[in-house]
């Protein structure tokens, strides 16, 4: 009997530390089922499968697969065009996919599981535990001819729930809306996005430190490499690597086998090429400030929390689907129903979208005004997208989760965007 029970408490104790514990729930892994048993219309279904495919056969996308799922079913799961036009190599249902900014998702559920665990409070000032950070600082004055700039006290410091809401101040470098930021972080030798390089998220977060802010935290809504910082928040308040810590954390539970921040060798031949449409033609992205191919190769190093992870729409949807439950999947805990419930409020008030959408801690939400507008999903739906043309949403109210992964740059006559979304809410016939 005194065998049997330390046994149980090893279980107990082994199970807890990974993060995840058992639930008396046990919703099912998500599976494939038909449109009838969950609600759905094949006929309206059958089309949007018609507009992806005239969408991609008309050249005006090089391929696409999208997801469609209700109450735990996968009713719709297809896949179109190609995934490299040059090398003719066709699109496939498994096909790994760059998923950018739908990282920040999964970061910020990471913060949060570390919340549950008393590690920090949100309001927490991150130089608490990231010294680098000390006080901040708004930007002054700059000088164009040499990027050198002048600053001023912020009267806040920034804090977690600032880092994980995008009102932190902080800015966005290559991509940011201001150019004077761009130029700053660049003769800072920032990294942002992804990269190749030898360089870990510890080194680019440190610099990133050191800069001005673009105004008061928790003033304003500002895009932010917000979720990098918190990567390496992540590392230092688990004492595990960022990428290791997903991986026993998150992906391992939920069974999300293809999804990495830098894919293992037997997966390289499924990842999607990033493609550009030059005279007509799909090609594959050239070397910018970053290279495609960096999911595998280079250093490997760079474990971004705003955008280095790259997936498939089936462990999306499954990570998804852990949110549908309020936070479990297959019998495992991953969020508690309640902070699960605090990750969907309005933590930004009237500065981000203000009407259709507010920000939470992981998602932008639909309001009832935008519920009411039409084509965006019920109040509560929650979504996000990637850099290179992926995206999500799910409806905790109709039970349906929507994903339409693309992968191209540059200007592309794409419009199956707003039209998989609307479409999909139109399937429901129950």
């Amino acid at each position: 009997m005194k065998t049997k029970l330390a046994t149980l408490l090893l279980c107990l104790f082994v199970f807890t530390t990974k993060g995840q514990t058992p639930s008396k729930m046990k919703s099912p892994i998500l599976m494939e089922g038909s449109a009838n048993e969950v609600g759905l219309s094949p006929q309206r279904l059958a089309k949007i499968d018609a507009m992806l495919k005239e969408t991609v056969e008309s050249g005006k996308l090089p391929g696409a697969v999208a997801l469609i799922a209700r109450h735990g079913k996968i009713v719709f799961h297809k896949a179109y065009g190609m995934a490299e036009n040059e090398q003719k190599r066709a699109m496939e249902k498994n096909t790994i996919f760059r998923i950018a900014s739908q990282t920040k998702a999964i970061t910020s559920t990471a913060v949060m599981m570390l919340w549950e665990e008393g590690k920090f409070k949100l309001d927490d000032p991150i130089s608490k535990y990231i010294p680098e950070f000390g006080k901040a600082q708004i930007l002054a004055t700059f000088n164009e001819a040499d990027a050198t700039y002048t600053t001023q006290p912020a009267k806040d410091q920034i804090t977690i729930r600032d880092l994980i809401t995008h009102t932190s101040g902080i800015g966005y470098g290559v991509i940011d809306g201001d150019e004077r930021f761009k130029k700053i972080y660049a003769k800072a030798g920032i990294t942002d996005l992804f990269t190749t390089e030898n360089i870990s998220i510890e080194e680019s977060v440190k610099k990133l430190a050191k800069l001005p802010l673009h105004h008061n935290p928790g003033d304003q809504f500002t895009y932010s490499e917000g979720l990098d910082v918190l990567g390496y928040f992540i590392e230092v308040v688990s004492g595990m690597p960022f990428d290791q810590f997903l991986r026993q954390r998150i992906f391992d539970p939920l069974g999300m086998e293809d999804t990495w921040f830098y894919l293992p060798e037997n997966k390289h031949d499924r990842l999607v090429t990033v493609q550009h449409k030059i005279d007509g033609k799909w090609e594959k992205y050239p070397v910018t400030f970053y290279d495609t191919d960096y999911p595998i190769k280079g250093a490997k190093r760079f474990f971004s929390g705003g955008a280095g992870l790259s997936s498939t729409a089936k462990d999306y949807a499954t990570f998804l689907q852990m949110y549908l439950n309020n936070g479990e999947l297959n019998g495992t805990r991953i969020l508690s129903r309640t902070t699960v419930q605090s990750i969907m409020g309005n933590q930004t008030g009237g500065k981000f979208t203000e009407g259709t959408k507010h920000y939470g801690l992981a998602f932008g939400v639909v309001t009832p005004q935008g519920q009411d507008a039409g084509g965006e999903g019920s109040t509560g739906t929650f979504d996000w997208g990637g850099y290179f043309n992926t995206q999500y949403f799910a409806d905790p109210e109709e039970k349906v989760i929507g994903i339409l992964m693309k992968q191209t740059q540059g200007q592309v006559d794409d419009e199956t965007g707003w039209k998989f979304r609307q479409m999909v809410f139109t399937t429901i016939d129950d």
